[in-house]
């Protein structure tokens, strides 16, 4: 009990002193998953845009396919980014495995579909309320997308903030394809595993108690865009 207590107590002395390996390990990883985010927002939101819109065959299949990949495993996920940059992988001779761009491309797989799927079924409701209008303006679907995705900014931040969640809270693929190696590609979670297993319950614990505060920054963040988008005013 007492050396749990110590550990608490050492881990509270290093947030305060702002200890220079736990400030590298969550820069670190705020910069890969806010990359990673920033080019799924790039991606997925103008997709789930387009398919709130779109009237063809097989739409149904392709976002019952997209809501699916949603819970892609992360393991699965970093194994294919690692076959694809390994040296006898077909992008091999970009030269990315264990950088944090391998880490940001894995992320950034790991949450696109979460974003479109998160992002289609938002401004699908929201075309609803604007379709009469849209016809009555014939607004092409360039316009329609562009107007849906200002008008539902608010919802679309939840989105992202669920995305940047599941980002940063990850472990699995950006292990395997960043190889979690200090000074490099250690990020807050791969720290975590490897310090608990090497009993340094301190950084540990100070790296766990940062993740638990974004944890519920991002909630809150979260449930203030909803209210927003609550509040919204609808024609």
């Amino acid at each position: 009990m007492e050396s749990l207590l110590q550990a608490f107590v050492t881990a509270f002395r290093l947030l305060t002193s702002f200890d220079a390996d736990l400030v590298e390990i969550v820069l670190l990883s705020l910069r890969v998953s806010l990359m990673a985010v920033f080019l799924a927002a790039l991606v997925g939101l103008p997709l789930g845009g387009w398919l709130a819109i779109a009237r063809f065959p097989g739409r149904r299949i392709v976002i019952a396919t997209l809501n699916a990949m949603m819970g892609l495993p992360p393991v699965v996920v970093g194994l294919i980014v690692y076959l694809l940059l390994s040296r006898a992988g077909p992008l091999g001779w970009l030269g990315w495995l264990f950088t944090p761009t391998a880490m940001v491309v894995a992320q950034f797989l790991l949450i696109m579909p979460l974003v479109a799927a998160l992002s289609r079924q938002a401004l699908e409701d929201l075309f609803e309320e604007y379709d009469a209008l849209f016809r009555s303006l014939r607004v092409g679907t360039l316009g329609v997308v562009q107007t849906l995705l200002y008008e539902g900014r608010h919802r679309l931040l939840t989105t992202l903030l669920a995305g940047y969640g599941r980002a940063i809270a990850e472990v699995g693929a950006v292990i395997i394809v960043g190889g979690n190696i200090a000074h490099v590609t250690r990020v807050m979670t791969t720290a975590i595993a490897l310090e608990t297993s090497k009993g340094d319950l301190p950084l540990a614990l100070g790296l766990g108690i940062v993740l638990l505060f974004i944890s519920l920054l991002l909630n809150a963040l979260a449930a203030l865009g909803q209210t927003r988008a609550s509040e919204t005013v609808t024609p």
